[in-house]
């Protein structure tokens, strides 16, 4: 059997697979086209760049939001609620997050510093609840994590209310990135700036919009251990050879690959999943019973999304004083058959 990387053409190094865009570039122009470039390429390169990021305010709650574009047209919204994206468009305006009409239950929010309701505090963590702001002066990053990217960066601290409930001092810094082939990117750093060590549990939980659930495969997870939270969180091994959905799925595989892959055979697309220091998977759908004892989604909702967690959850992150946690989550969607 092919391997993720070998089935959708993205290679363990993270091959971007360009070609197809540099062709667009690579065409033989005429002398007067080339002239044009040369005159009007600096000017339209700037354009470009003031257009890429956007501050605006959600109409109903006043709250920040910023919009990121890239030159071809595709789009992503962070809101300074809980540093969370709320929508990921391709260049053809295709809105590729699921979102509730009832709520805002849905796009990527952040879990931290805990994982749904494996401790003390509120599900998920407060850091989805916070209002984040716009970090001006961000610690550099590797030039390739920004380069060509439209991009934001956010920062959380704890408030006197947070360090009551959670005693522990840190900042949080997030950058959202969407680089010019459409990739999706988010970059967490957390670090320790308290005097004595703490722990805590992760998760980008990403909202896929899909065609029908019953229609879509996940790959990436086989021979893998998993935790069946409908089942007490007893310890199963995946058995098949991609993952489909006949019936409610709320499980954490462990101990994944980086590249996980959701096949959707009838939009003709496959999204990929890349992730560095998340070693857990979360999967969730809760298929029609559920979805009509949940006050924040749609009957008929569990049709059109898939719940995709990059999460460190079975082996919580540990930080002395002074030390930096990264996690990083690459999103894209390329063509399948």
């Amino acid at each position: 059997m092919k391997k993720v990387h070998e089935k959708i053409g993205v290679s363990q190094e993270r091959c971007r697979g360009k070609a197809q865009i540099l062709n667009y570039f690579c065409e033989p122009f005429s002398t007067a086209q080339k002239w044009l470039f040369t005159v009007f390429g600096t000017l339209i390169s700037e354009t470009n760049l003031r257009a890429a990021v956007e501050v605006t305010k959600d109409k109903s709650t006043g709250i920040e939001q910023v919009v990121l574009r890239n030159p071809q047209g595709a789009s992503a919204r962070v809101s300074l609620h809980g540093g969370q994206i709320l929508s990921w468009r391709n260049d053809h305006g295709e809105e590729l997050l699921f979102t509730s009409s009832k709520a805002v239950r849905g796009g990527i929010p952040i879990c931290f510093p805990q994982f749904g309701t494996r401790g003390l505090l509120e599900q998920y963590g407060f850091a989805r609840n916070k209002i984040w702001v716009i970090d001006q002066n961000p610690p550099p990053l590797h030039p390739n994590d920004s380069k060509g990217k439209s991009c934001i960066d956010l920062l959380l601290k704890p408030s006197e209310e947070d360090l009551k409930i959670w005693p522990h001092s840190f900042e949080f810094r997030l950058r959202v990135s969407l680089a010019e082939d459409g990739y999706l990117t988010m970059i967490s750093r957390i670090r320790n700036i308290d005097c004595k060590p703490f722990s805590f549990s992760f998760a980008y939980r990403t909202y896929f919009s899909i065609s029908d659930i019953s229609e879509v495969r996940v790959e990436g997870l086989e021979t893998l251990d998993y935790l069946e939270n409908l089942c007490q969180k007893q310890r199963f091994t995946e058995q098949g050879d991609a993952l489909t959905f006949e019936s409610e799925v709320d499980r954490v595989y462990l101990n994944s690959l980086d590249l996980i892959a959701v096949f959707d055979h009838e939009k003709k697309r496959t999204f990929t999943i890349q992730k560095k220091g998340l070693l857990d998977v979360g999967v969730w759908n809760p298929w029609e019973k559920k979805s009509k004892s949940m006050a924040d989604f749609g009957d008929e909702e569990y049709k059109k999304m898939l719940c995709i967690d990059a999460a460190a959850v079975e082996k919580p992150i540990t930080l002395k004083p002074g030390e930096e946690w990264t996690g990083k989550l690459e999103l894209a969607v390329v063509p399948s058959t």
